[in-house]
């Protein structure tokens, strides 16, 4: 099982925490951290794209002119897609992109995120967050000293902490989460993860727990 430094506030490792192999050492899966990242991502799209069609657009619909003896092409209304300002033909309507991935996939994509930042020194496991303010200063300070000078990190408690809620929001690049509302996409696109203890602990209980066999994780194969 993997070992992990645990360190406080001030930087200085204070002990260390045993986690569960199969979450934060298992084999990086690079097939389900794409359809996690793809499942993620088009479940937040607003999906509200519109445009009109030849029954919307604004016009009469009466025929413009005779069918014969213009010397013009036949035309039947000013809403006509073939004019400008007439309607749209096949355009984009109202839909929601969203749709289902196997939670087994989801979990499985999840611990390879959790594994693929362990293997890379990008994680670190704090020992509590207990700040005595709420200021940002204070909070910019305590991940510099986590070598968080430049980029973006993912802050992650198991209890609810106010002063860390106000410190990180206006932070650019720090985002703060509970274990459970841990996705890939959310660990995958913050330079460095930062766990609490507990949480450390909740996710490698959780995951380890619904780990199964790795050989049967879909597109498992040949990776």
């Amino acid at each position: 099982m993997p070992v992990v430094n645990v360190v406080n506030l001030e930087g200085k490792p204070v002990g260390e925490v045993e986690l569960a192999e199969s979450v934060f050492a298992a084999r990086v899966n690079q097939h389900l951290l794409h359809a996690a990242v793809r499942w993620q991502l088009a479940g937040r799209r607003a999906g509200t794209h519109k445009v009109k069609n030849r029954g919307e657009v604004r016009g009469a619909g009466r025929k413009l002119w005779r069918q014969k003896g213009t010397g013009r092409a036949r035309m039947g209304s000013v809403r006509s897609p073939l004019w400008r300002h007439g309607g749209t033909v096949h355009g984009p309507t109202p839909r929601d992109y969203s749709y289902r991935l196997p939670k087994k996939m989801v979990l499985g994509a999840l611990r390879s995120a959790l594994s693929a930042k362990l293997s890379e020194g990008s994680l670190t496991v704090v020992e509590a967050w207990s700040l005595d303010s709420h200021k940002t200063k204070a909070l910019r300070e305590i991940l510099n000293r986590f070598e968080q000078n430049s980029g973006t990190a993912l802050l992650v408690t198991q209890d609810e902490n106010h002063n860390l809620a106000l410190a990180s929001r206006n932070l650019d690049g720090v985002m703060l989460l509970r274990p459970g509302e841990l996705g890939a996409y959310e660990i995958l696109r913050h330079k460095r993860l930062v766990l609490s203890k507990d949480a450390a602990l909740r996710l490698s209980a959780s995951l380890g727990a619904s780990a199964g066999s790795a050989s049967e994780e879909p597109g498992s194969e040949g990776q």
